[in-house]
């Protein structure tokens, strides 16, 4: 029997604080998608959470995400109803009727959209994703280290702008065509990705992300609340490291090909006084230089936090003065293995460095 558990408004509070420190920078800031379940809440609508084991193995499953460079989906404004377009356009296209809706990755804004479209269908939030946290381009999930079909896609803009990719040969030709597609959009487009079936989703897919992201919110909340450290409340629900701590001293950041790139410098304080840190990012952390030596790179989460709440920061909100602290989370351990790290390691990001796990 399928069991059903209602998502609750605190707990979609705490998803957006903990899907944002999953999304190492990126997936899109989580406070406009906030807004919106407040508002559909408020309207009464409601979401239920179900578990992808669940599935039967002939179901099927939507997967959404925004696409674009996370600095235009803070000034491009949209509402919730434009990516449960996306979703019924897939459905219209293809002709099948999806059972759940499920978010492609965990991290940031992104985890928050499966929930909008799920609350105006009527359709429950499967509790699995993709990525386990956010990354930039289609190639870099799980499904597509495990060769699954990248195509049919959808992509919808709030002006009416709709458009469906077919048939692509490669996931990095479906990268390709809809970059160009969300590109003319204006760098910002609401997606359904290739439909995945139950038994796809429960042999590639990454379970219980969304449960993760709410119960790091979660703590990192009751931490804010109690007055007490909320870093290392995030650490005693997720085995995580701490890296560093600093000053932001330089951003360098650029909205290019749909994709916000740069690198931002750090100063070290506390008991890295002297020490400087280097972060590049393409949406999301990726490499973590300390002194000129590598200190942490992808598939390795790296979440640059606020020390005083424990909150994400973005790679488009980052500035000059904040106070942070950098962690480490572990991956996937689908994004370990040889082809999982061809897809995310730091090469695929073209960075000429081994992967070494901060893990290891």
């Amino acid at each position: 029997m399928t069991e059903l558990r209602d998502i609750t408004l605190d707990d979609i509070e705490s998803l957006a604080v903990g899907a944002w420190i999953l999304g190492t920078g990126g997936g899109g800031s989580p406070y406009l998608g906030l807004l919106n379940m407040r508002r559909l809440y408020a309207e009464g609508f409601r979401v239920q959470l179900m578990q992808p084991g669940d599935l039967a193995d002939d179901d099927w499953v939507a997967a959404v995400s925004n696409m674009g460079a996370p600095l235009v989906g803070q000034e491009r404004l949209t509402d919730s109803r434009t990516i449960a377009r996306a979703v019924s356009l897939m459905e219209d296209h293809t002709g099948i009727r999806f059972r759940g809706i499920m978010a492609l990755e965990i991290g940031g804004g992104n985890s928050i959209q499966p929930l909008m479209a799920a609350a105006h269908l009527g359709r429950p939030v499967i509790d699995a994703d993709m990525m386990g946290r956010a990354y930039p381009e289609a190639q870099m999930t799980s499904v597509a280290v495990g060769d699954l079909k990248p195509y049919p896609l959808s992509t919808v803009d709030c002006r009416g702008l709709e458009a469906v990719v077919q048939t692509v040969p490669t996931w990095k030709w479906m990268e390709r065509v809809s970059r160009k597609i969300c590109v003319e959009y204006g760098s910002i487009a609401s997606t359904c990705k290739a439909p995945r079936t139950g038994a796809e989703v429960k042999q590639w897919c990454i379970p219980r992300t969304t449960t993760k992201a709410i119960a790091i919110g979660s703590a990192v909340r009751e931490a804010q609340r109690r007055h007490e450290d909320p870093i290392e409340a995030i650490l005693s629900v997720e085995p995580g490291k701490v890296l560093y701590r600093g000053k932001v001293m330089d951003v360098e950041r650029r909205a290019t090909e749909g994709f916000l790139r740069g690198r931002t410098r750090f100063d070290g304080v506390d008991g890295w006084k002297g020490s400087q840190l280097e972060v590049a990012f393409q949406n999301e952390w990726i490499v973590a230089w300390q002194d000129g030596e590598p200190l942490a790179m992808s598939p390795d989460l790296i979440c640059v936090l606020d020390t005083v709440t424990g909150e994400a920061i973005g790679t488009e909100t980052i500035r000059y003065g904040q106070r942070v602290t950098v962690i480490a989370l572990p991956t996937a351990e689908v994004f370990l293995t040889p082809k999982g790290l061809q897809h995310v390691g730091p090469r695929a990001f073209n960075y000429d460095i081994d992967f070494k796990s901060v893990f290891a």
